[in-house]
């Protein structure tokens, strides 16, 4: 008789809850999964997605070694001839240090701040563009007004510009939730302050980063979740606005003839030469590339190719291969900025998913269209791949957008693992 209640009082004991001890486990709900089998004393979260910071250094290591790669034989372009071997590595270097110190600060700073200075940011960014226009303020390169010096370094307001849209156009849509069904009271604003980037950016003139930031503005109104005819109606008024753009530049038209037919005898010497010339170095890298450093085009006949023209480069000394790759890797960029923008979304954070979000569409778009003027998938523009080709504002400004994702990824660990942001 003892020994059957005292079986019974271990049955019981087993059942009935006990104080908490080391061996007991807990229920935690970690996104959309629920653990079951997490210890009381769990191992230590990561505080950032490591996946998203081994990309980006991929990416800009490479790049850095590209840079060099394809700016190695520009001193013996008459040009370049009072410029070093390695000028532009060296530069090239000295902002990736400048950036991510950068990048270290604005990973220091709460989403809750970026969002109060959201509008002062665009604000500034508005003064600075405005500021490049300025006869004696703003530098002058091929033509264009685009950077501001500052000393021995040159910054381009327009790559300020493109985040801040981004700040802006997120923290708006957080605070007109309630107006997206009403299309002049929800859209007008936010327009309007597109159109006033728009106008400065064409004045410089620079279309490419124009695009970008339209781009940018209308990701971020789709994600946020506006009526999807506004949304439409919206894009037939861009697309519309950029081709009465193009239509009314005879430049920006001869770009378009010699990207319809790049091989005729009147495009392959003028706006045809560096889409031809592109395509001829993809063309002799064929699967697995020349080698690193064999480039012929980069000798002089590419112009351009440690900056708008990288992938070309990397295509003729890689090959197929190394086109895929770093293809691959932008998606997977892509990839990780949304799944982390998902995630804050889920967790009511709004702002903060619009943000990440909104980074990512605008690496991912800028990549594509540099990828597509490179392969001759589209026309001829200027613009440069994302934390790959050389210049130091755009590092700088990529590096800080993707410091402050992996921000939003630390609060949403933070505020999973039951802690306050």
């Amino acid at each position: 008789m003892s020994q059957v209640a005292s079986r019974l009082s271990g049955w019981l004991s087993r059942l009935m809850p006990t104080k908490a001890t080391g061996s007991d486990v807990l229920p935690v709900r970690v996104g959309a999964t629920r653990l079951t089998a997490t210890r009381a004393a769990p191992s230590q979260a990561q505080d950032f997605d490591q996946q998203l910071v081994w990309i980006t250094v991929a990416l800009l290591l490479w790049g850095l070694v590209m840079v060099y790669s394809a700016s190695i034989a520009m001193p013996e372009n008459p040009r370049f001839a009072k410029y070093t071997h390695t000028y532009f590595l060296v530069r090239h270097a000295m902002w990736l240090g400048i950036a991510g110190v950068g990048a270290l600060l604005a990973y220091q700073v709460p989403l809750s701040v970026w969002e109060k200075s959201a509008r002062p940011l665009f604000v500034a960014s508005l003064v600075l563009l405005a500021l490049v226009l300025v006869p004696h303020v703003g530098k002058v390169v091929y033509g264009a007004r685009r950077w501001i010096s500052a000393g021995p370094l040159s910054f381009q307001p327009s790559e300020l510009a493109k985040f801040t849209i981004l700040l802006y156009a997120a923290d708006y849509m957080v605070r007109k939730m309630e107006d997206k069904e009403r299309f002049f009271r929800a859209v007008w604003p936010m327009g309007a302050a597109t159109a006033i980037v728009g106008v400065l950016l064409l004045a410089e003139p620079d279309m490419g980063a124009f695009m970008v930031i339209a781009v940018i503005a209308m990701g971020i109104l789709f994600l946020g979740g506006v009526n999807a005819r506004m949304f439409f109606l919206i894009v037939f008024v861009l697309l519309g606005a950029f081709a009465a753009i193009i239509a009314s530049s005879q430049w920006r038209r001869e770009r378009i003839f010699a990207y319809l037919d790049p091989w005729s005898e009147t495009n392959a010497l003028a706006k045809g030469y560096q889409l031809t010339h592109s395509l001829i170095a993809i063309g002799r890298g064929e699967i697995f590339g020349v080698g690193l450093g064999g480039s012929v085009e980069k000798l002089n006949w590419l112009p351009e190719a440690h900056t708008d023209f990288l992938l070309a480069v990397i295509g003729e000394e890689f090959g197929l291969v190394g086109v895929l790759l770093v293809i691959g890797l932008f998606f997977w960029l892509v990839k990780r900025m949304m799944d982390i923008g998902r995630q804050a979304i889920a967790l009511d954070r709004v702002f903060a998913g619009l943000v990440a979000q909104g980074v990512a569409v605008w690496m991912g778009f800028q990549a594509f269209i540099n990828m597509g003027v490179n392969l001759g998938a589209l026309p001829t523009k200027g613009l440069t791949l994302p934390l790959m080709s050389y210049g130091g504002s755009a590092i700088l400004v990529n590096l800080a957008a993707i410091a402050v994702v992996l921000r939003i990824d630390k609060e949403n660990r933070t505020l999973m693992h039951g802690g306050r942001v």
